[in-house]
């Protein structure tokens, strides 16, 4: 019985179909309706009768609402025809009301022209036949009341309705947008920490790596080679937790402690960083071109940082040899490139290759220029920075 119901109308269509009934009952027991002619006063247990046929099509209001208009409109032409009721004129106008709402929408247009069109009938109708233009004008105001006043109200509550949908998907659409900004965000982030955290790991810890394996595996290292092999796996460590310090600090909100000026790589240290760079058959050596201006800081940590991770790579890749730096300072770039000897004998340290996409990653965040690869015998890293980034750049 459940199912039936709700298959065919609601409950709370059933409650107000009930009070409709009640109502209209009431309002016939109250003589609240009018007859056409004296001589012709139908009883009043047949307006029951429409009354009810106009209840029934109630029942349909949101479940059928064009079944139930058309049940509703022939109850209403036979209370039309005894004479107008009061109470079955209230329950007619929700029946068009209902049908403007849950009606499809191509039906509102075509019922409010035969709404507007009925009350222009009646009125000319009953002016012609009553002989009195008074009489016309209140019988067009009154079924204009009736008949046309519930479809506006009912088109006009479908276009709020329509309002109130967009703005609702407008405003999902605003926070699904806010969202994939957070996540692009938080995305490049983790992109810029996991750059920062792998160059500052890697190069350090290879080094100590490597001449780490070389004390091991060299047994007759002399002792000069030995604390030469030493002051560069502790050079490397100490360099290596000055980093880290700064990189908590950074990440720490809220920290009021000033950042550690002497842990932030600058380019002025890239002598230092170029001198302990050394195996036991491979060297390093820097050049510099042009005077050094006040660089963004984005830019000088973006230069040392492809610095450091190629020397980090010559370190694990390179064959024997020397591996050369050269930093120009150009007018409106800085140009980065090191060239090293090509491995014959694969590399020394196992590698992820996420040093050649972070190096690449730093110089178009930059708006920079980067390429890596080999040139003749030599393995060669470019990198050209601009001083002033032109915000072409992409994260």
């Amino acid at each position: 019985m459940r199912l039936t119901l709700r298959r065919f109308t609601t409950r709370r269509d059933v409650l107000y179909t009930a009070a409709a009934f009640v109502g209209g009952l009431l309002m016939l027991a109250v003589h609240g309706y009018t007859t056409w002619d004296r001589s012709f006063a139908p009883p009043v247990a047949w307006r029951v009768l429409p009354l009810a046929g106009l209840c029934v099509g109630m029942l349909f209001r949101r479940t059928a609402p064009v079944t139930g208009l058309v049940i509703s409109s022939v109850a209403n032409l036979a209370d039309v025809l005894m004479g107008p009721s009061l109470g079955s004129a209230v329950v007619y106008t929700d029946a068009l009301y209902a049908a403007s709402v849950y009606g499809p929408r191509r039906l509102t247009p075509w019922l409010l022209r035969l709404a507007v069109g009925a009350s222009l009938l009646a009125a000319v109708v009953l002016g012609v036949l009553s002989g009195d233009v008074r009489l016309a004008v209140v019988i067009g105001a009154v079924a204009g009341t009736t008949w046309v006043s519930p479809v506006l109200t009912g088109m006009i509550v479908v276009e709020h309705g329509d309002k109130a949908r967009a703005e609702h998907q407008r405003a999902e659409q605003m926070a699904r947008l806010a969202e994939l900004d957070r996540r692009t965000a938080v995305n490049a982030e983790r992109a810029r920490m996991a750059r920062e955290l792998h160059d500052v790991i890697a190069n350090h810890l290879s080094a100590v790596a490597l001449h780490s394996s070389a004390v091991l595996k060299v047994p007759d290292l002399d002792r000069a080679g030995i604390e030469r092999a030493m002051e560069v796996i502790r050079e490397n460590s100490v360099q290596g937790l000055a980093e880290m310090r700064r990189m908590i600090g950074l990440l720490r909100e809220g920290d009021d402690a000033a950042p550690d000026a002497a842990a932030s790589p600058r380019l002025a240290g890239l002598d230092r960083l170029v001198a302990h760079t050394a195996r036991s058959d491979l060297s390093a050596a820097l050049r510099v071109e042009g005077s050094a201006p006040e660089l963004p800081a984005a830019v000088e940590l973006a230069a040392f940082r492809i610095v450091q991770e190629s020397l980090t790579n010559a370190l694990k890749h390179a064959g024997p040899g020397r591996a050369e730096v050269l930093l120009e300072y150009r007018p409106d770039r800085v140009v980065v490139t090191v060239d090293s000897p090509l491995g014959r004998d694969g590399p020394r340290l196992p590698g992820s290759g996420a040093g050649l996409i972070g190096m690449r990653e730093r110089a178009s965040v930059l708006a920079g220029d980067f390429a890596a690869g080999p040139a003749g015998d030599r393995w060669r890293v470019h990198a050209e920075l601009p001083v002033e980034p032109d915000g072409r750049g992409r994260t």
